[in-house]
């Protein structure tokens, strides 16, 4: 079903003739679908997945069992089993139940001989009570894994501006070979037509060597176009590859739409400067990005503020007698377990320190983010002055284009009366071939300048 898409993609909308028409929409389509970069993209997204499942790790329940026995010169000094499950949760509260069974006749005083049952938790009441480790972890794996999104567009976006440079080159190149073609067919009938004028004494015989060395130009001309277009359709194939992770080379009877159809394209397009520069500003996938990662620093300097604090650690456990469910007095009267355990160290070297790296951190990606941001800007006004340029030049040139056609077709009619050269013609038709393709030249460098544009914003994918 996959390579129908595509092969619908690929012979595009219609066909013309025998050939098929690569349009730039499904040209887009293709390299969004089944482009290498565009899938290990989509790969840095599933390992990020597996980070967030990772660090979920550290919140499961965990069972376990300590089974110990201990027999010297014939005495039984201890048996013990203890089942125990454990349950850490957010709030950094580990809420833990077991029982213990310890049996023998020369045990440590502190322990209970028989069967105990207990449940009870372990709370943080200094360091580790607004964060630690295992929360940091998890917090900074979910913003990895939206870093991994907005770094998916920004990869899209640098792809899908070189893939479409290249098919524009490729649009450009077909046009330009048209054009060099279309002057060789007529220079090729004028060589027949100048020898039956010179054959019927009309024309003198040198203009036959005139006209031939006009169509011997342009022949060669045609050749050298004739080969940047088959190189431009193999760089072009650089983007066209097929659900299975094949590449497929562009077909020869795979061609262009006309360019000039394409400036309907244009309207699909945000092509204003200030509502570019705020979608940039507020959904660049390189700005996010560096947002996201800032935010991740600072989660890493939230848990470095966890060592500049004292480490102290309540321990609580209700305790159950040889199965018995009564529990005499309050919760701290009888039938209890408690511990209290405090830590600080007393210069706090390693605490300040980290704390202060973190937060070093968080200045640097801050001004990295503010320095990335000026360059977007900058890159999207570049991109926009470009683009009201050719604008501009496009206007001009094609007057000038319609101008020299002109020109031509008055020399033609000059010398048709016997006013005129071929020489003159031939000069006349090199400069309106030449006003042609700067003309298509100038058309295609517009369509990629609106890619680029869109791409700067980070809007193309």
């Amino acid at each position: 079903m996959k390579n129908k898409v595509f092969l619908f993609l690929l012979l595009a909308q219609f066909s013309f003739g025998q050939s098929k028409i690569l349009h730039p929409e499904s040209y887009l389509q293709i390299v969004r679908t089944y482009h290498p970069i565009a899938k290990q993209a989509g790969i840095a997204i599933q390992k990020s997945e597996a980070q967030i499942l990772q660090a979920r790790g550290a919140f499961d329940p965990i069972l376990s069992h300590y089974s110990g026995q201990k027999t010297l010169d014939g005495k039984n000094y201890y048996i013990t089993q203890n089942p125990e499950l454990s349950i850490p949760t957010w709030y950094g509260i580990e809420l833990s139940a077991g029982s213990q069974n310890i049996l023998g006749n020369r045990t440590d005083p502190s322990q209970t001989l028989g069967q105990t049952q207990y449940y009870g938790l372990k709370v943080p009441l200094g360091k580790n009570l607004i964060i630690d480790k295992r929360r940091a972890a998890l917090q900074q794996a979910k913003l990895m894994n939206k870093m991994a999104f907005e770094n998916q567009r920004s990869m899209l976006n640098e792809l899908l501006m070189d893939a479409m440079d290249a098919y524009w080159s490729w649009v450009k190149s077909y046009r330009v070979l048209q054009i060099v073609q279309k002057n060789r067919d007529i220079a090729t009938r004028r060589v027949d037509f100048v020898k039956r004028m010179v054959e019927l004494g009309e024309r003198p015989a040198v203009d036959t060597l005139e006209a031939l060395t006009q169509q011997q130009s342009f022949e060669n001309a045609y050749q050298a176009k004739s080969l940047e277009f088959d190189n431009a359709g193999l760089d072009l194939s650089v983007y066209l590859w097929q659900a299975n992770n094949t590449p497929v080379m562009l077909a020869k009877d795979v061609l262009p739409g006309e360019l000039d159809q394409a400036f309907g394209l244009m309207a699909q397009f945000d092509l204003q400067l200030p509502s570019l520069l705020e979608k940039a500003n507020s959904n660049h996938p390189e700005l996010n990005a560096y947002q996201f990662k800032i935010d991740a620093l600072n989660v890493e300097k939230k848990l470095k503020f966890q060592g500049l604090l004292p480490k102290l650690d309540l321990s609580y456990q209700r305790l159950n007698q040889d199965g018995s469910t009564k529990n005499s007095g309050s919760w701290l009267d009888n039938n209890f377990y408690y511990g209290l355990s405090f830590e600080m160290p007393l210069r706090l070297s390693q605490g300040r320190a980290e704390y202060q790296q973190a937060k070093l951190k968080v200045q640097e990606e801050s001004l990295n983010q503010s320095q990335k941001k000026q360059q977007i800007e900058v890159k999207i006004g570049r991109y926009f002055n470009q683009f009201e340029s050719l604008r501009k030049q496009i206007e001009v040139q094609e007057k000038a284009s319609a101008n020299y056609n002109a020109l031509v077709k008055a020399e033609e009619s000059r010398f048709a009366q016997g006013e005129s050269s071929l020489f003159l013609i031939n000069s006349r038709e090199s400069k309106a071939m030449e006003a042609a393709e700067k003309l298509t030249d100038l058309k295609a460098y517009l369509f990629k300048t609106i890619y680029a544009l869109q791409a700067s914003a980070g809007v193309l994918m």
